[in-house]
C-alpha cells in the first residue's frame, strides 16, 4: 500500500508517536534553553538592525547637507563670475565713472 504522499510501502500510522505528551523535564529544559538562545540572537539582530538604520539615516542626512552646501558653493561661484567678469577688470572703469558722476573730473 502506498503512503499519504504516494510513497510506496509507508503506512499512514508510521512515524506517529502516541506518547507525545510524555516529554520529560530535561527535554523541556533543552527546548526552553534553545528558545532562549534564539530569542537572544533575534534581540541582538534587532539591535544591530536598529543601529544600522540609525547610521544610515545619519549618513543620508549628512549627504543631503553636503549636497546642499555644494550647490550653494556652485551657485555662489556662478553669481561671482556674473558680477566680476574674468576677461577685464571692471573695477577701474567703475571708479572713473564714479569720479565723473561726483564732479571730480579726474
Amino acid at each position: 500500500m502506498s503512503g499519504p504522499n504516494g510513497d510506496p510501502n509507508i503506512s499512514i500510522d508510521d512515524g506517529i508517536n502516541d506518547d507525545e505528551d510524555e516529554l520529560d523535564d530535561e527535554e523541556y529544559e533543552v527546548i526552553n534553553s534553545t528558545l532562549d538562545q534564539i530569542n537572544s540572537y533575534l534581540d541582538d539582530l534587532e539591535d544591530r538592525n536598529d543601529s544600522l538604520n540609525g547610521k544610515l539615516h545619519e549618513l543620508m542626512e549628512s549627504n543631503k547637507q553636503a549636497r546642499m552646501e555644494f550647490r550653494a558653493q556652485l551657485l555662489g561661484s556662478q553669481t561671482q563670475e556674473e558680477q566680476c567678469p574674468v576677461d577685464g577688470d571692471s573695477s577701474s572703469t567703475n571708479k572713473e565713472d564714479l569720479n565723473k558722476d561726483n564732479g571730480d573730473g579726474k
